[in-house]
């Protein structure tokens, strides 16, 4: 495989600045181009989609040289990295890695994605990165550090020109040496169960809330990303935004 080196490469995420996994993105996008830029949320954005701000003003903070912290979404990373802070255009777009795994259905909430996504309506090649983990064990970085290169460089080498579909990567819980494939897979249902929210007392006795993903890990159907996790493989899924329902649309019309 030929692989010519890319100008620049714009890395965000959702974690925050700060956490390891963007760590790790940078170490992978070093091998592959001449230029890195980090642009991410000050904070962990969690959970915010494909979110934007346009109610509050967000502010640029500058950590070192192309190393930017943004008071907002990974949405407004992407857009402020690539419409204000970017003298040039990024080659791609890189999300994540993300401390956690971003499976079927849960994508639409995933910050990772949606930066990813973000990246793919401003016509730029953009790539979700995700490290499945359980809680209470230790998350397995080298998984993502040594398949996530090749992994890169194999498909934009063979679809450099894939501006409208975000490839969404997932790493299994486990050594990078037990990882049994890697596999081209459907989106499936992934692990979500249930959103709770769940009730808490302030000091003043004030109820409050926190919302709650109730995961369950569950069999899917054979070919979706879920069953390739199960069976510590990764999981390459490309997602697109078109989400109509073709085959009730059809019915509607008749």
């Amino acid at each position: 495989m030929n692989f010519t080196l890319l100008n620049r490469i714009l890395l965000t995420n959702d974690d925050g600045i700060d956490a390891p996994g963007l760590k790790i993105l940078e170490k992978i996008a070093s091998k592959l181009a001449k230029e890195i830029w980090i642009v991410a949320p000050e904070q962990d954005q969690s959970g915010t989609a494909q979110s934007i701000s346009i109610h509050n003003p967000l502010r640029i903070k500058k950590r070192i040289e192309r190393h930017f912290a943004i008071n907002g979404t990974p949405g407004d990373c992407v857009v402020m990295g690539v419409n204000e802070i970017m003298p040039n255009q990024p080659d791609l777009i890189l999300s994540g890695v993300n401390r956690g795994g971003n499976l079927g259905i849960e994508t639409v909430f995933s910050g990772t994605v949606g930066a990813a996504m973000t990246g793919c309506l401003l016509n730029i090649p953009s790539m979700a990165l995700s490290q499945n983990f359980m809680d209470g064990q230790p998350v397995h970085w080298d998984n993502a550090e040594h398949y996530g290169l090749q992994i890169i460089q194999n498909i934009f080498t063979k679809h450099p020109s894939l501006i409208k579909t975000c490839v969404n990567i997932n790493f299994p819980d486990c050594p990078y040496n037990e990882v049994n494939s890697i596999e081209f897979t459907s989106q499936g249902l992934g692990y979500i169960k249930n959103i709770l929210p769940l009730k808490r007392m302030d000091l003043r006795q004030n109820e409050y809330y926190w919302l709650h993903f109730e995961r369950t890990i569950k069999s899917d159907q054979k070919g979706t990303e879920t069953q390739a996790i199960n069976n510590k493989s990764i999981s390459i899924t490309p997602l697109i935004y078109e989400r109509t329902d073709f085959n009730l649309l059809s019915k509607l019309k008749n």
